[in-house]
């Protein structure tokens, strides 16, 4: 289950923002941007704040820039957590939003994509509980490329699976993901050589730390945005 970390310092939420569009992608409500037309496509997996918030879909935009056609879909279904509501109830939620369906459902649009006939490379990238998810394609044939960013729990099973490029992005302050833990998949995942695996622990921030950050606060902007260079950087390597 994941933890009270991943439902603290909520987004402020617009769908007014982003230089993309929302269309429908297998049946859900998708934001998308970048060259249709493109060969390369990356799935991005919001956190349990869904996929209308501002920083989010400027990442999105941010990829698209580096020639990716990329999509963000609602996976929560229109209902993102809500924790300033006084009747949000967070084992309720999960129970709604659990992500066995969220691998089904990424699933599906990802054999939209591969429906069109000119995507050649797929790479994925998780937060929180995208990160649960994204883990879990990795470990199958769908995607070229995994990036887990301050993901909820994942368990060492879901790692052994693994078999395709993945770096992981933790925060040093995470009371789920310990950078421990973290640090042990990462033994697990360099012990195979059959493809390439990284994991990263950045100094001085929380759980949340990619997607929620303050836009006025300058170390968080600057810790936020190294790891959007490292996830980007990721991609280039090995969605190609």
């Amino acid at each position: 289950m994941l933890s009270s970390h991943c439902f603290e310092n909520p987004p402020s939420k617009s769908t007014a923002c982003g230089a993309g569009s929302v269309q429908e992608v297998a049946g859900l409500a998708t934001y998308v941007t970048g060259p249709p037309d493109s060969n390369l496509a990356i799935l991005l997996i919001a956190d349990a704040f869904g996929y209308e918030t501002p920083n989010l879909r400027k990442l999105a935009d941010k990829v698209a820039a580096a020639g990716y056609f990329v999509l963000v879909p609602d996976f929560l279904y229109g209902d993102p957590a809500d924790p300033s509501n006084p009747q949000f109830s967070r084992e309720a939620w999960l129970t709604a939003h659990n992500t066995v369906k969220g691998l089904e459902d990424a699933k599906r649009v990802i054999a939209a994509l591969k429906s069109k006939g000119h995507v050649s490379a797929i790479g994925t990238a998780g937060f929180c509980w995208g990160g649960m998810v994204a883990v879990n394609l990795a470990g199958s044939d769908d995607i070229q490329a995994a990036v887990v960013l301050h993901p909820g729990p994942i368990k060492e099973d879901e790692i052994k699976e693994v078999k395709v490029p993945i770096a992981i992005l933790g925060a040093e302050i995470d009371r789920f993901s310990p950078p421990e833990q973290l640090k042990q998949y990462g033994e697990m995942l360099s012990a195979k050589s059959e493809f390439d695996s990284f994991v990263k622990i950045f100094p001085g921030v929380t759980h949340g730390w990619t997607v929620r950050y303050n836009v006025e606060d300058e170390s968080a902007v600057k810790s936020a945005e190294e790891s959007h260079q490292d996830m980007l950087n990721w991609f280039v390597k090995y969605v190609k």
